[in-house]
């Protein structure tokens, strides 16, 4: 029987450390300030990417892979052993086009290879979540139809909340004028953010002051799940003082059994900006 492979793409925001420990591979979108072209979490760290983007008077774009890249990345792991099989989890289909990208690229293939790429209907660890969790059953020895069933499973159990810091970025990003993000500032407003079940971001609410609204997130979370075991990981773009707040706030309200940390990177970040915190729970 041969190696089962997971891979994902950089938008998944699972650690380095993390895919050096399960062997997981990841193809990078691409990040353009301009003309500058730079490969997301490869030849751009997400420290310099925020910084940057501070400096930024208009956003940066991004790309995701060509079919050919994905393509490639297929050839490379199956090459490595006869048998191998890939599952292979991206981002959101409802927020680009790297999911059909992975999708054309495994069609390439000149031989058919055993393949299965996942819409993870999620964002940043949102399909992180999966991704780890895959390769863990991976580790402990679970077949891939066990771990296809498990993966699916979460996707539909899954919940995230974004809190934002500021309304800067989705102002420059056109999501809001700049009146209401002027307004919104001066009141002390702080849009909640999630991805719904079909993997489109949805505002949850807008709480005036940050207190309250990392209350609202707990309290949401309650209703979520109530006093089932959960796994929380924390996510944060640039800033973490927010982040590991609200985390601790969570902790004392719910039954966490596993908590993790990451940083949300470039393609996340673009629009929520520096201090935006995250939560993203699933259950035990």
């Amino acid at each position: 029987m041969g190696a089962i492979k997971i891979m994902t793409d950089s938008t998944a925001d699972v650690p380095k450390r993390v895919r050096e420990q399960h062997g997981i591979e990841m193809v990078p979108l691409k990040v353009l300030f301009g003309e500058d072209t730079y490969l997301d979490a490869v030849t751009i760290t997400n420290n310099q990417f925020y910084e940057r983007l501070a400096k930024s008077e208009m956003l940066p774009t991004t790309s995701q892979p060509s079919p050919a890249e994905f393509m490639e990345a297929y050839e490379k792991v199956l090459a490595s052993g006869a048998d191998n099989s890939i599952i292979s989890i991206h981002l959101s289909s409802a927020l680009s086009g790297t999911y059909q990208s992975a999708v054309l690229g495994s069609n390439l293939l000149d031989a058919p290879g055993d393949i299965t790429v996942i819409d993870s209907k999620s964002a940043s660890y949102g399909c992180g979540m999966l991704v780890v969790k895959a390769a863990e059953m991976v580790a402990a020895g679970e077949s891939k139809e066990a771990i296809i069933a498990k993966v699916e499973e979460m996707i539909q159990d899954r919940r995230m909340y974004f809190l934002l810091d500021t309304l800067e970025y989705l102002q420059k990003g056109g999501r809001i004028g700049k009146a209401a993000a002027l307004f919104g500032s001066i009141l002390n407003i702080k849009p909640i953010l999630t991805i719904d079940g079909e993997g489109e971001v949805m505002a949850v609410d807008k709480v005036r002051g940050t207190k309250k609204a990392m209350q609202r997130i707990v309290d949401l979370l309650k209703s979520d799940f109530g006093s089932d075991p959960i796994e929380m990981t924390v996510g944060w773009t640039h800033k973490s003082e927010l982040a590991l707040e609200l985390a601790a706030l969570a902790q004392t309200q719910l039954n966490v059994r596993n908590i993790r940390q990451t940083e949300i990177g470039a393609v996340i970040g673009t629009h929520a900006g520096p201090g935006a915190a995250a939560l993203f729970i699933t259950r035990v």
